[in-house]
């Protein structure tokens, strides 16, 4: 991964230029995609280490940028889009994009999210390596890795992250508001309720029998761990 490298994926070349030179006047250096599929091969050959990525794509949707990126690489996602409606929102964070920002919008905004997400990254790589063991689950945040029983089950990293954090004090609810605070931090202006989602997909994807463990849900409040 190329430390200070910001892939830009938008059909206007507007945004290209005005987001490129903020970024090169803080340090960053820009590549830029015109569409999805282009998106997906300067990612692959460029290796960046932020990805600012238009929700509506020529030829491959952003959504199904952002889900392929992510099965590649832990990197960092802000998501563009003109609508800015709640659905749009909750996909994003379902996808499992960093942050979300709605056109149109202030270069030095973008610039400053971008910064924002980049220190919670570097937080996390310059971490010791770290497993939580508890009741058949054991995460490792670093790797990303989850394994219930024994056995590997795939979680995009926001879903790590959650779960990590609600297993991390059994027993503890956890708000809505708090969990989308620790997670995506402080200045990610989100819906609460896209929490629903991420728990929803968690859900799903753990096993249906031989679980030691559960997410229970607190009505009108939250979220807890219990085994």
């Amino acid at each position: 991964m190329t430390d200070n490298k910001v892939l830009v994926c938008d059909d206007q070349h507007i945004i290209h230029e005005t987001l490129g030179v903020y970024l090169r006047n803080e340090g960053f250096s820009t590549v830029s995609a015109m569409d999805g599929n282009q998106a997906l091969e300067v990612f692959r050959r460029e290796n960046p280490c932020m990805v600012i990525l238009d929700l509506m794509m020529p030829r491959i949707s952003g959504t199904e940028v952002c889900k392929q990126i992510k099965q590649l690489a832990s990197v960092p996602i802000i998501m563009l889009t003109a609508k800015g409606e709640e659905i749009d929102r909750i996909l994003g964070l379902e996808l499992g994009a960093d942050d979300y920002i709605v056109k149109p919008f202030s270069a030095r905004e973008v610039v400053a999210r971008v910064k924002a997400v980049l220190r919670r990254y570097t937080r996390k790589r310059s971490e010791a390596e770290q497993v939580l063991s508890i009741a058949g689950l054991e995460i490792n945040l670093c790797r990303y890795e989850i394994k219930v029983n024994g056995t590997p089950i795939r979680f995009t990293p926001k879903e790590v992250e959650v779960l990590e954090l609600l297993a991390s004090e059994p027993g503890r609810v956890f708000g809505r508001n708090e969990i989308l605070e620790r997670v995506w931090g402080g200045d990610y202006a989100g819906d609460p309720r896209a929490v629903d989602t991420q728990i929803k997909r968690i859900r799903h994807k753990l096993p249906e029998s031989g679980l030691l463990f559960s997410i229970n849900s607190i009505y009108g409040i939250g979220y807890k761990f219990e085994f």
